[in-house]
Order: C-alpha cells, then sequence, then structure tokens
C-alpha cells in the first residue's frame, strides 16, 4: 500500500440497512461481500467509512 492510499473492505451486508448506507457503500466502491477497494486517504473517505463501521472495516 503506497502513501496516502486506504483499504476498505465491505464486511457485512447492506441489506436491511437504510437507503443512506447503502448509498454510502456503494459511493466507495463496494458491491460485493469482503470486497477490498484502495481509495486516497482523505477526510472525505474516512468520514463516509466512519458513518457506516458496522458495515465496513479499514484495513490498514
Amino acid at each position: 500500500m503506497s502513501e496516502g492510499t486506504v483499504k476498505i473492505k465491505l464486511i457485512s451486508s447492506p441489506i436491511g440497512s437504510p437507503e443512506k448506507h447503502k448509498r454510502i457503500v456503494r459511493a466507495i466502491g463496494l458491491h460485493k461481500m469482503n470486497q477490498v477497494v484502495v481509495k486516497p486517504d482523505t477526510p472525505g473517505f474516512r468520514g463516509m467509512a466512519k458513518k457506516v463501521p458496522h458495515l465496513l472495516k479499514v484495513v490498514e
């Protein structure tokens, strides 16, 4: 992992979650369970991950 990036993993299904949580998960780019995406380590992506900590895991 290069400097300035963060790995985000979908650990729980957004089914049954509020629509707002589902939109956050899709905006990050996650579609399948246990999928990992690499995003820039910006306050925006960190904030999105903090909104749904029960669905996502930040992999360091």
